[in-house]
Parts: C-alpha cells; structure tokens; sequence
C-alpha cells in the first residue's frame, strides 16, 4: 500500500515554541515508517520555514535549525502544488502532501493562521478548521458563543485598549474579586494573572497587553477544573475526564508542564451522574464553536456541581503524558491509535 504522506509543523513563531517541540517529537516518533512518509516543516521563533531532515530527537533538543540539516521550504497556497516547495541550493523542489498535521502550539499556529493557509492549499488538515481555530483561541469571543448555546460562563468584561487607572476600575467595578487577568489570545497561561484586590489591576492589564491588542478580565471561579478530551467530525467520541487539584494559585505555566504543586486525577473524583452531565456539556461546546478533528474542552465545577466554561484547546499539549492523551487512554486508546484516527478524521474531512 502506497504510504500517505503526512507533513508535521513544530515550532512556530509563538511564545509556545518549546512546548510545540515536544509534542511534534511525541506525535513523529509514534507515527509508523510503514504507514507514513514524513515531511517535518519546523518554524524558527522568528517565522522562518524549514524543511528539517535530520534526527528527530534534535526537534526535542531544540538544535534542529543548528544541524545543518535544514532548507528554506514553504507551504504553496497553489492548489497544483498541493504541498510544499523546497528552496535547496539552485533547485527548487515541490513534495505533494496528503495531510498536514500542525502541532504548533498558540498564536501563529492554533488560531487558524495556518488552518487557512493549508485550506487554501486544498491540503487536509489535523484538527479544528479555520474558523473554528480562531474563535477557540479568542476567549471573548468563545464565551460569547458559548453562553449564547446556553452553557455558564464566568462574568467578564473585556478591554481592546489600554486605559487610565481611573479607567480601570470603572470597569471593573461590577466584577466580584478575585479576578484573572488574561490576554484574549494567548495559550500555556502566558500574561495571566489572578488578583485580590483592585490595586492590582493596572499592572495585571499591562501585563496582559503585552500579549495582545485585547484584554479579558473575568470573575474567579469557585471549585476545580475539569478537561473532556473530545475527537471526531459529525460523529464525535468523548474522553475520560480529568480533574486538576491545585494546591494554591492556579493552573499557569509551571505548573502545566512541572506540576511542582498541583496535581491531575484521570479519571475526576466525581460521581458518575455530574461526570456524564460534564461530557454533555463538553459536547455542546465543541458543536457550539465548531470544532472538529479533535479539542480539550476545559470547564470549570463548582461545589454545587455547576458547569462552568473555561476555554477549548483545538491543539493540546501533545506528548505521551499530556493531558489529552492521557484522557483517550482512559477509554482504551494508545497514543499511536489516537494520531492515526486524527490523521485518519483529516482525510475523510
């Protein structure tokens, strides 16, 4: 059987751009030799494209672009071409893809950038299309859709320029602290801060606005979050859930990929009833924000076992111990069985 040809997209330029090369190597070394033909297209912190084809443990070391392994290369928004064009020396090489699978982690990557380039291209894609990838990765405005389909989001108001002090509390005068602090469009908790008191909240927007051109300033929300794992097209499977148990503070980039303090339970120690209300809830978000090829629905439940919105992740952190992965293993799939279907879900799409 003629192997399908899959081009991988780590990297990026995005304040994620470590993450991206852990997940990429995860999701390469787990794709089978027999089955695929890879085409690795990494992307410096700066932007610049290569196509890479030297080991793949030098994408996790971050010494890729150093290998000398490494050419200029781009995806063609021709339909013709229907892949990417390699720049090597004099020559000038076009490689037609069968699938892309980008595992590029935040702006430039998640938000349905690159979505549109390979939609364009008339080149399947892993994951969330374009439209649904922009609006996942835009807090504002997932919540907006969200509660328009009927499900709980936290009280916020939303800033799309800085202002003066004064200014500030005016309008957040109608929150109840504590409040997060959070750039519309960031992804790992970069620019996030959670405040006590409203003399805080001027240097939390600036740090937020260093992220992104609009800022998000919702109410805290009692209780612990919840993730559903969530794949498919039309007809769409449910993970495990998982819970995080935070010891204080909150789930910001430490903890996500050190867990010093904090920990995650697979399955969430919640009884069966509010665990199969969660996955419904889940369910609608995904459809709500049409998502499809996969998504980590993250929510919030409170004591009184209310489902409250967080955000949807349409590219999680992808390596064998990620949460993602990890809530699919709960209902029996290995990791290779799950990029597979993914890939296998991008080209029926």
């Amino acid at each position: 059987m003629e192997r399908i040809r899959v081009a991988v997209l780590f990297g990026g330029c995005s304040t994620e751009y470590e993450v991206s090369l852990q997940s990429a190597h995860a999701v390469i070394t787990s794709l089978s030799p027999a089955k695929y033909d890879l085409l690795l297209l990494g992307i410096t912190r700066e932007g610049a494209w290569m196509r890479y084809s030297g080991p793949v443990d030098r994408i996790r070391d971050d010494t890729w672009i150093d290998s000398g392994n490494c050419a200029t290369a781009v995806i063609s928004p021709d339909r013709n071409v229907h892949g990417a064009i390699e720049f090597n020396d004099d020559k000038v090489i076009a490689t037609r893809i069968d699938v892309a699978f980008p595992v590029l982690h935040g702006k430039n990557g998640e938000d349905g950038t690159v979505q549109g380039l390979l939609e364009m291209a008339g080149i399947p894609c892993v994951g969330c299309g374009t439209l649904s990838s922009a609006m996942c990765m835009d807090k504002d405005i997932a919540h907006r859709i969200v509660a328009a389909a009927g499900v709980k989001v936290p009280p916020s108001v939303v800033l799309s320029a800085r202002a003066g002090d004064a200014e500030l509390l005016r309008r957040g005068a109608s929150l109840r602290y504590p409040l997060f602090v959070k750039p519309a469009n960031a992804g790992s908790s970069f620019g996030i801060t959670k405040i006590a008191e409203a003399s805080e909240l001027p240097n939390a927007v600036g740090a937020a606005f260093e992220h992104d051109r609009k800022v998000v300033i919702e109410e805290s929300v009692d209780g612990f979050e919840v993730g559903c794992a969530v794949f498919g097209n039309s007809l769409i499977t449910l993970g495990e859930l998982d819970e995080i148990e935070l010891s204080h503070g909150f789930f910001d980039y430490t903890e996500k990929y050190t867990l010093k303090t904090s920990r995650i339970h697979m399955p969430a120690r919640i009884d069966a009833d509010t665990a199969a209300r969660v996955k419904q809830t889940a369910a609608v978000i995904y459809r709500a924000l049409d998502c499809s090829g996969y998504a980590r629905v993250d929510m919030f439940l409170t004591p009184e076992k209310e489902i409250v919105f967080n955000e949807v992740n349409t590219i999680p952190g992808f390596t064998a111990h990620s949460r993602y992965p990890n809530m699919l293993k709960g209902i029996g799939m290995s990791f290779g069985e799950i990029v597979d279907t993914l890939i296998g879900l991008a080209m029926d799409r």
